[in-house]
């Protein structure tokens, strides 16, 4: 089957490739000239572990290409996959759907025979009719359908999300559609992952509902460790007792310093909106909205404990600044917040990040980047651990305490534990929702 993909951004990017890797022929198409000749060149403009071998290997094989051109990738498809943007717009937290509606517009036009126009973009609830509407105006002599198909992929996993995933949801209105995109994922189907067939608007509710859950799930245990630091409880035992309810699950009860990314802020802000526009208040989510940004907050209130009540005059040193590990994706990462914070208060701060400073030097001026742990904590007063990357769960903490100006750290993710860290030379160490009997006892 060919396929074309329109966006070659983080989801279709590593949509197409998976799809190529499956056997399909697909045509990836964007914009950006620059972007395209990248990819020709094999150069992945992303960071996601494992894609770039992916993609060399199925393009090898001749059935990956990239294109500008529309009108090459639509020839012979039988599917047609949007991935573009749908950023938050501004004043009303909604997701913007212009670039989703100019794609419809364009394939209306170029398109020469029956397509199944599939959305892969995370998409309000009724976008689909939308852009069926989108499209018949454009063309009213086009034979087309129209897909919901949202994505569940975690950064840094994004390839095996994609290959083994928990579930595929396909939304449709008609059963001609309905096959075709079964064809698309029979590799998936034969190896007895679900596939959940649904209409257009369930589809998309199930991606909004899911991230929102798991935003929830987030925030609760941060307010939760909010707690255990006052009475002195472990939140690490907290969740693990937790977790090992079946009914509950031990996922995304990590405490640290709130949710970022490309996905949680976006698809929350978008879900309360929606529910503010059909007179059914999303109150949890709103609130779970509010809860996340006075999370980042009060880390930067513990940070400012650490340093005297100030920090004008102190160099910290900040350990990882992408929301998560192993991505260099810095969307309403928690970074975002308290770097900016440090150095507004007069701090001198270094940072270091295995992938974040192509994006992170235009989003955090005036920092110092480092080449690691150990250049940035040299002569520090401060250490902070802000991304779990693995580089940083192994730190000799004796040589970096040796070498600070004063030897504290705020271990935002939890790596360690306060007697790990006081046996290494730290005098002074806090975490997130251990109280100090509780850190004392954790090593």
């Amino acid at each position: 089957m060919k396929i074309a993909m329109l966006g070659t951004g983080y989801v279709g990017l590593v949509s197409g490739v998976c799809f190529s890797d499956f056997g399909h022929e697909v045509v990836c198409v964007d914009k950006d000239p620059r972007k395209i000749e990248m990819l020709k060149a094999g150069k992945v403009p992303i960071f996601e572990p494992g894609l770039d071998r992916l993609m060399a290997t199925n393009v090898d094989a001749g059935r990956l290409t990239f294109t500008l051109d529309l009108a090459e990738a639509l020839d012979g498809a039988e599917a047609v996959f949007i991935a573009v943007g749908t950023p938050t717009r501004r004043g009303d937290g909604h997701a913007d759907l212009t670039y989703v509606m100019a794609a419809a517009r364009e394939i209306a036009e170029t398109a020469k025979d029956y397509i199944v126009v599939v959305t892969k973009s995370t998409v309000p609830v009724g976008t689909n009719r939308k852009v069926a509407q989108e499209l018949a105006a454009a063309n009213p002599e086009l034979e087309f359908d129209v897909a919901s198909n949202p994505e569940f992929l975690r950064e840094g996993a994004a390839i095996d999300d994609f290959m083994k995933p928990d579930r595929v949801v396909v939304g449709v209105q008609t059963d001609r559609a309905a096959q075709v995109m079964a064809e698309i994922y029979r590799p998936l189907f034969l190896r007895d992952f679900p596939i959940v067939t649904t209409d257009l608007e369930s589809a998309e509710m199930i991606k909004y509902a899911a991230n929102a859950f798991l935003a929830t799930k987030i925030t609760f245990i941060n307010e939760i460790a909010a707690l255990c630091e006052k009475v002195g409880a472990d939140v690490k035992q907290v969740s693990k007792g937790m977790g090992l309810d079946g009914r509950i699950g031990n996922k995304f009860l990590h405490a640290g310093p709130g949710y970022g990314g490309s996905c949680f802020p976006k698809d929350t802000k978008a879900l309360a909106r929606i529910g503010q526009e059909h007179a059914a208040p999303m109150q949890i989510t709103e609130a779970v909205i509010q809860i996340n940004e006075e999370v980042k907050r009060r880390m930067v209130e513990k940070l400012r404990d650490l340093c005297d009540g100030s920090f004008n005059g102190k160099t910290v040193a900040v350990l990882g600044v992408t929301f998560k590990p192993n991505t260099d994706d810095m969307r309403d990462a928690p970074s975002l917040t308290i770097v900016p914070a440090l150095v507004g208060g007069g701090a001198k701060v270094r940072v270091t990040d295995p992938q974040g400073r192509h994006e992170g030097e235009a989003l955090l001026p005036g920092v110092d980047w480092c080449a690691d742990a150990y250049e940035a904590a040299d002569k520090a007063d401060l250490v902070v651990i802000l991304t779990e990357w693995n580089e940083f769960r192994a730190l000799d903490l004796g040589r970096i305490a040796g070498s600070m100006a004063s030897p504290r750290m705020a271990d935002l993710r939890n790596i360690y534990s306060e007697e790990v860290a006081s046996g290494a030379g730290f005098t002074e160490y806090t975490s997130i929702g251990r109280g100090r009997e509780a850190s004392a006892r954790a090593g």
